[in-house]
């Protein structure tokens, strides 16, 4: 069943891990800012080179929140949420609700 997650995952409807998922693939690799429920945040991504693993570390621009995964795609097209000491839900709400800002072009 592709897009399914192990029983560890949050247990989401189809359209919401569907969207999860688009979510999470828009998102580019590497280093970018954007902002989560109006608050700014800086975002590292990394994707192993075979796409089998992703790993997500945010952290919140002048707060004190963190948010942080690595996502395994296992045989069969399943997936497996591994958040880092906090909730799966927190870290779902977390990549549907972030929204990049466009870096300023230097002048």
């Amino acid at each position: 069943m592709p897009g399914a997650m192990t029983d560890d995952a949050p247990q989401l409807p189809p359209v919401e891990l569907s969207d999860f998922e688009h979510a999470l693939a828009k998102l580019a690799g590497g280093y970018s800012e954007g902002r989560v429920q109006n608050r700014p945040w800086g975002v590292t991504v990394k994707r192993s080179a075979d796409g089998k693993r992703i790993w997500l570390y945010g952290e919140e621009l002048g707060g004190t929140d963190v948010v942080s995964f690595n996502l395994y795609v296992l045989s069969g097209a399943s997936l497996a949420l591994k958040p880092c000491e906090m909730s799966s839900s927190k870290v779902v709400d977390f990549v549907l609700g972030f929204r990049p800002v466009q870096a300023k072009q230097p002048v």
